[in-house]
């Protein structure tokens, strides 16, 4: 039976951050959210790990939620964000969570969890990644029209306090309408779930936070400079890929392999950004295998597995 989530305070990293923690293995899984999420995003994927033997954290990254939330947009530098994942893991290991840490990542937390993998900045047994390119291949995107097209969010982000005003008119209508305008399955956004954004975005200085994430990292020198010429990534690694991304284009992930040796990539077809979130029965079914070494369905496979088992189910007087 899957233990219930409990929200515990993690102090790293000179802050203090708030965690959804679901399990006590001692096996380490770190999940890290995008923009606008926050760790309500995984609600689905904590029991995958905690029946796995892990301790599974979804954190509030910083400035999100109740996490401390640093003024300037100096505060949210990609090695800021970095020092946050290692001193969130080095806090797991002083309360006794001393096995291999698996790092799992969506949006804006996969490129921060790229770069720790690929940067080695604490050892990882496994990296699972969602809707987000490796930098690399994410750089040379962007040099392309069809990207920018899609990317023009990230340009309007840069300029001060007009985000934050037009994201927060209405109780912050527009972070509500960024999931369901954006998800193909409309169904898995109802009221109580785009709420809990809209509420988590309306805290005192929170927009600007999260926006900070574009503001201090997309045009720094430093970063492109780190996320062009990269060592390859070793660490096993599982790739899911909603295939209707408006945001982020399908063809961002196709030379994946080429950067990390040992890749498992699987497309959803007909989801969007949200995948974890607009399909998370496929998405788990997909964990739950690469993480019991078992072959990685395709979404195919496992509409067709769920599509018998209701029909099973039907007949069963």
């Amino acid at each position: 039976m899957t233990a219930s989530v409990e929200t515990i305070r993690v102090a790293a990293n000179g802050l203090d951050f708030e965690v959804d923690q679901m399990g006590s293995g001692d096996k380490l899984a770190l999940l890290l959210h995008g923009f606008p999420e926050s760790k309500f995003s995984w609600r689905a994927q904590l029991p995958v790990f905690a029946d796995r033997g892990y301790t599974a954290w979804a954190p509030n990254t910083r400035g999100y939620g109740n996490t401390t939330r640093p003024l300037g947009k100096a505060a949210y530098t990609v090695d800021l964000l970095l020092a946050d994942v290692a001193g969130l893991i080095d806090a797991a290991r002083a309360r006794g969570i001393t096995g291999p840490v698996t790092l799992v990542a969506h949006d804006w937390g996969g490129i921060v969890a790229w770069t720790f993998a690929i940067e080695r900045v604490r050892p990882l047994e496994r990296f699972i990644i969602l809707n987000i390119p490796h930098p690399a291949l994410m750089g040379k995107g962007l040099r392309s029209f069809r990207q920018l097209r899609k990317s023009w969010y990230m340009f309007f982000f840069q300029i001060p306090w007009l985000p934050e005003f037009i994201l927060g008119l209405r109780k912050a209508e527009a972070i509500g309408r960024a999931f369901r305008d954006m998800a193909i399955d409309k169904s898995r956004f109802p009221d109580a779930v785009v709420d809990e954004y809209r509420h988590s975005a309306l805290k005192p200085g929170a927009l600007t936070a999260m926006l900070n994430y574009y503001r201090a990292n997309i045009f720094n020198a430093k970063n492109r400079k780190r996320w062009t010429d990269t060592p390859q990534l070793d660490t096993p690694t599982l790739m899911i890929w909603g295939e209707e991304d408006t945001a982020l284009g399908k063809e961002l992930t196709t030379d994946t392999h080429t950067l990390v040796s040992d890749l498992t990539l699987r497309y959803l077809p007909r989801v969007s950004h949200w995948v974890q979130q607009e399909a998370p029965e496929t998405v788990n079914a997909m964990i739950e295998a690469w993480l019991d070494g078992r072959p990685v369905p395709q979404a195919g496979e496992i509409a067709a597995l769920v599509h018998t088992g209701e029909a099973e189910a039907a007949a069963t007087p």
